[in-house]
């Protein structure tokens, strides 16, 4: 029998466990990798979960432990299986794994996909912060306002009690109560828009349910992730701000491969030359899939002035920090609108602090990083720490709701518009033909 790790985040790596370790008698996994979320590794994957092979479960350690790891379990195979990396981050790790004397690996496809009974329309990403989400609430609308009942099931983010989330069903903003901010950021919107939301661990447990609610399953993936169900109808989403969005990111550019329709989000922000010069780069890499344009519209909740203003923006978490953006939405609206931007840089504290020390390239913007009641109350402390006029939230999800914020505060988001193709269409017409 062959020891192996599984080198993760949170989310690919126990899908890659369920679906092809957990009954495997040729393989044991000896222990999990973590990083990119934080307070998510020193934990242990459930016996509940990991199965009758595995009755003390299995252990989760931070990342840099790997060399010490593959040798004092003298493990044989590593298995890498997160997402959004570029193409030198495996690399670098195989070579660890290969200089401490195990093979490296990565499991595709027809090892991790579940077949649904239903159709199934997936909506991935070439990088985080590409739009992604928009896309998937543009989905749901056209096939909800077409008739057809649709469970949207979302990429995982289990960063609690793996055991009490093993499957995850939100119906109502009350069901969203002790979640971290990245979770709620991406339910709110769709729950707003009537959708019911499926997460979790255990992916073929939540399919099953899943399926007995609805005639379609949209898959709304995370960072750029490859989809954990076989999908009818694929759309990847990139963004033509960052080449790295089509090529050279990890698994993105698999996404990018195997789509059947490619989005070129955010067409408002560059000039039409760079989208055509995209759509080339994109031709170059998969030929056969149709290309749409769409325009990713930033709307504030509320009329307000920020000309002169100094502001605050807080972006979205996971999209400037491995997502790699400098700045987000609430930023760019704020600079159209004439306010300065406050930089949050020396007023941050503990883990926020960390956060710029760890991504550099993040600017006068400040990540909405809340994965832990102490993380929480630091981003407070450093929100209200920073001499600003106003907050501008740039996040899905209002902070407001989790901490006490002591400054006026405004939230703004994007909305896919259709720019060039009808992208409604193309959902309606493959669904149609689907329908089983």
């Amino acid at each position: 029998m062959r020891k192996a790790i599984i080198m993760g985040a949170a989310g690919r790596d126990f899908h890659n466990f369920n679906v092809f370790f957990r009954d495997n008698p040729e393989v044991k996994v000896v222990a999990f990798t973590a990083t990119q979320i934080p307070f998510i590794e020193n934990r242990i994957y459930p016996a509940s979960l990991a199965g009758k092979n595995y009755p003390e479960g299995i252990p989760i350690y931070p990342e840099k432990m790997l060399p010490e790891l593959i040798k004092k379990f003298e493990v044989d195979d590593v298995y890498f299986s997160y997402s959004d990396v570029d193409f030198e981050t495996p690399m670098k790790l195989a070579s660890i794994a290969l200089a401490n004397g195990a093979s490296f690996h990565f499991l595709g496809p027809k090892d991790t996909m579940i077949k649904s009974k239903k159709p199934v329309i997936a909506v991935a990403g070439g990088r985080t912060g590409v739009g992604k989400s928009t896309i998937s609430r543009f989905v749901y609308k056209v096939l909800a306002s077409n008739g057809f009942k649709v469970s949207v099931v979302r990429h995982p983010m289990p960063y609690g009690d793996l055991e009490k989330e093993a499957v995850q069903i939100f119906k109502s903003l009350d069901d969203l109560k002790g979640l971290t901010i990245e979770e709620v950021e991406e339910y709110e919107p769709h729950i707003e828009n009537g959708a019911v939301v499926y997460a979790g661990v255990d992916y073929e447990k939540i399919l099953q349910i899943a399926e007995t609610n609805s005639e379609i399953i949209l898959w709304d993936g995370g960072n750029n992730d490859m989809p954990f169900y076989m999908p009818d109808f694929m759309i990847t989403v990139v963004d033509p701000m960052r080449e790295n969005s089509v090529k050279g990111s990890f698994p993105g550019e698999a996404c990018v491969r195997m789509a059947d329709a490619i989005v070129i989000n955010k067409a408002n922000l560059v000039e039409k030359e760079k989208i055509e010069r995209f759509k080339e780069t994109i031709f170059e890499i998969n030929s056969k899939a149709k290309i749409f344009v769409t325009d990713s519209v930033p709307f504030l909740n509320t009329e307000i002035d920020l000309k002169g203003k100094k502001v605050l923006a807080v972006e979205d978490g996971p999209t400037v920090t491995h997502g790699g953006l400098s700045e987000g939405v609430a930023a760019k609206v704020s600079l159209q609108k004439g306010a300065e931007l406050v930089d949050p840089r020396p007023y941050a504290v503990g883990s926020i602090a960390e956060a710029y020390k760890k991504y550099p390239h993040m600017g006068k913007i400040l990540p909405a990083l809340g994965y832990s009641e102490l993380q929480l109350k630091e981003l407070e402390e450093t929100i209200n720490n920073i001499p600003a006029d106003l907050v501008v939230l740039g996040t899905p999800a209002n902070l407001s709701l989790f901490i006490h914020i002591n400054k006026p505060i405004t939230l703004v988001r994007y909305e896919a518009v259709e720019k060039e193709g009808k992208l409604s269409e193309e959902i309606l017409k493959h669904v149609k033909s689907l329908k089983r």
